[in-house]
């Protein structure tokens, strides 16, 4: 069975990105390619990550008018990423056209809530009542749009789960017991956030600033 673990490579640089991911291949599942990376390098760059043969989790968390959103993921369709981001609190409409313009055998996700923000932040963007209420208000936008999952933090995914059984979570700000949780607020272990309903689980600085990633990935991979 392959891992659940995609491997958060949020950096510009090619050759380090490339290098994490050689090291860390035999335990994960695919590579997260986030803007940073993807500013850096462009398509060029996500064509030489995918030649590693691991499946590409592209995270640009597109938000746009629909027709914007739209025409930006034809001009990725080349690249066929495994999954893509849009931000579901573009709409309904923005979501529809991201799906349908998106390549056979790409899962489109929406991002519900960010895992930097917690309800106090929600509270001063006007969402009085809380990331867990907003995530499962967009989910049931994501699902009603025909998406094929969200992306949500560890604390909401089994509320998510309940609304949309059949749904694709992704689940990122997931760190080890005893790792730091850095600039993440709602953060879960991996075991606690795949005993939760997620689907893969999104691991960037645990992995790749250990001091030896392979044994970092090789950790939490056997807690799984």
């Amino acid at each position: 069975m392959s891992s659940c673990i995609y491997v958060a490579l949020d950096t510009p640089d090619l050759d380090q990105a490339m290098a994490i991911a050689q090291r860390v291949s035999s335990h994960i599942g695919g590579i997260k390619l986030g803007l940073e990376f993807f500013s850096a390098n462009g398509r060029a760059g996500v064509r030489d990550m995918a030649s590693l043969g691991l499946p590409i989790f592209l995270d640009l968390k597109l938000h746009d008018i629909p027709n914007t959103v739209a025409k930006a993921i034809q001009a990725l369709r080349p690249l066929k990423p495994a999954i893509l981001t849009v931000h579901a609190a573009g709409g309904r409409a923005m979501m529809e056209d991201a799906k349908a313009a998106a390549p056979a055998g790409t899962r489109v996700v929406a991002v519900t809530v960010l895992t930097s923000l917690d309800n106090r932040d929600l509270s001063r963007i006007g969402v009085p009542d809380g990331s867990a209420a907003q995530v499962e208000r967009l989910t049931l936008l994501a699902r009603d749009a025909g998406l094929d999952g969200v992306v949500c933090s560890g604390a909401e995914v089994a509320a998510a789960k309940a609304l949309w059984p059949d749904g694709f979570f992704v689940v990122p700000g997931v760190r080890p017991a005893d790792g730091s949780s850095g600039d993440q607020k709602r953060v879960v272990t991996p075991r606690a956030a795949l005993d939760a309903g997620a689907s893969i689980l999104v691991i960037g600085r645990p992995i790749t600033q250990a001091p030896d990633p392979d044994q970092a990935a090789r950790a939490i991979k056997a807690t799984l």
